[in-house]
Formats: structure tokens, C-alpha cells, sequence
């Protein structure tokens, strides 16, 4: 979204203990982003799928002309916010093959731009929103050789079905934890965190002067960003002896599960 997330992710996963990221393709700092990325293959990165605007002062729109996705615009011609009436309304209203327009204007974005991502995910809206939107980016999924991050239920026990990896336990956002004393907190979880398959949506940024200024959210950011390139963290991992992999290991098994045979 904006230059201090694409610095704080780089380090996050270079010099701490993060192993994949996600792109949101429309947003205007993506550009920045995606030459971040081309320097540096060995990062994992998926593609943020984005319907939804939640920053005023940071705008971005859909890839695809307006006129094209309608469908996908509140009344006044933009992304929806993406409050529970906001994503409501969208999903109410959004046509599936609007919807398969822009998310494939997002993924031919990543491509032209000469880099392979590993996975698709959404912001904002859990497993696409819409049953239909998930059985889309699925196919896509397949189409791109690519995985899709699935947290919810039942998409996770019908993937399962299909012999595809998804999270095994409760998958954790960073913005629904408190700030204060969160390092503890997130140390806790780590020495707690149940056997199998985990995963955490983090969102770091540096927290400068510019994201304080446009991002109400900069101090559940900063504060993930710490933690996340703090020796603590990678203490912990090493005293639980918790194996960190990245989208790479996963988007492996989809693209083998999911080849014509």
C-alpha cells in the first residue's frame, strides 16, 4: 500500500523470521513492490487478490476499466470500504465473471511484470467471500499452477478431500490481537502453537512518520514488525524447534494435486 510496508516486509522476511508475503497488485506503491520482488527471487510472494479500499488517502481502483467491472464499484464509481456493509454490498451485488476479470487482470499484472508468485489470497475477504468466488480462484489457481490460502470452514475440509494443504488449526490475523504487550503474547503462541500446519497473516511496516500519517493501523503494524525482526522470535523458534516453511512447499502439492492426469 504504501513504501514503509514494502521496506518492513523485505526485512521482515530477509532479517527476521517471516517467510512469505502477499502483493496487493492496484494499490499505488505495488509498482515499488514488485521491483523489491524482482531483485529478489528467493522470496515467496503471493497475489493479494483486492476488491475492497480501505485507506482515503491511499486510493486505488480495479485494473479493469470501470465500465467492464460495474459491478465490483459502489455508487460512487469505487472499490467498496471494506466494513461489514461494505463487503456486503459488494458481495451482493458482484458479478462472477466481473470478478474473474479483475482477478485475472491481477495475476497477468504479476506475470507481465516478469515474476512468479506461489499463491493466491484475498484481502479483506476470507476464502473470497462467496462460495462461487472461491471455486474461481481455485480454478485459477489450477490454471496458474499456483495454491490458494483456505482458512475457513467448510473450504478447508473440501480441499482436504481434494488432497490439497491448508492451515490445520486456527489461523491468526495480527489485527485482531491488542498492542499492548503483544511481543509476549505473540512469544506465548509460539511456545503454544498446536502440531501440524500454521499459519499467521502478519502485517508489518516501519511505522515512519508517512504511515502514521495515511495508515490508522500503523501501530498494529509497527508493532508486528518488531517482533517479527527481533532476536526474541527467533529464539523461540529455535527452543520450540518449530519448522518454518513458506508458500513454496505448499503451491508444490496444489500444482501436483491439481495437474490433469
Amino acid at each position: 500500500m504504501y513504501p514503509a510496508i514494502n521496506a518492513a516486509v523485505i526485512e521482515s522476511v530477509e532479517e527476521g523470521i517471516a517467510s512469505s508475503c502477499s502483493l496487493m497488485v492496484p494499490c499505488p506503491a505495488a509498482p515499488q513492490a514488485m521491483e523489491l520482488l524482482s531483485r529478489r527471487p528467493q522470496i515467496p510472494f503471493g497475489i493479494h487478490l483486492t476488491l475492497v479500499r480501505e485507506m482515503p488517502d491511499i486510493p486505488w481502483g480495479p485494473l479493469t476499466a470501470k465500465e467492464r467491472v460495474a459491478s465490483l464499484l459502489d455508487p460512487t464509481g469505487e472499490l467498496f470500504p471494506p466494513t461489514p456493509a461494505g463487503r456486503a454490498a459488494l458481495l451482493g451485488q458482484a458479478r462472477l465473471g466481473e470478478v474473474e476479470l479483475e482477478f485475472r487482470a491481477q495475476i497477468d499484472a504479476v506475470a507481465d511484470a516478469g515474476l512468479a508468485p506461489t499463491h493466491l489470497d484475498f484481502h479483506c475477504l476470507a476464502d473470497g467471500g462467496r462460495d462461487d468466488i472461491l471455486d474461481l480462484t481455485v480454478m485459477l489457481a489450477a490454471e496458474y499452477g499456483l495454491a490458494v490460502r483456505v482458512w475457513l470452514e467448510p473450504g478447508r475440509q473440501t480441499m482436504r478431500k481434494r488432497g490439497l494443504p491448508v492451515t490445520d488449526n486456527d489461523f491468526l490475523d495480527s489485527f485482531s490481537l491488542d498492542i499492548e504487550g503483544k511481543a509476549a503474547r505473540y512469544a506465548q503462541r509460539l511456545r503454544d502453537l498446536p502440531a501440524g500446519l500454521n499459519e499467521w497473516a502478519v502485517h508489518p511496516s516501519l511505522g515512519d512518520e508517512e504511515s502514521q500519517t495515511v495508515d490508522n493501523g500503523w501501530p498494529v503494524r509497527r508493532t508486528d514488525y518488531e517482533f517479527l525482526t527481533s532476536p526474541q522470535a527467533r529464539e523461540v523458534l529455535q527452543q520450540e524447534e518449530i519448522v518454518v516453511i513458506d508458500y513454496r512447499t505448499i503451491q508444490q502439492v496444489w500444482s501436483q494435486s491439481m495437474s490433469p492426469r
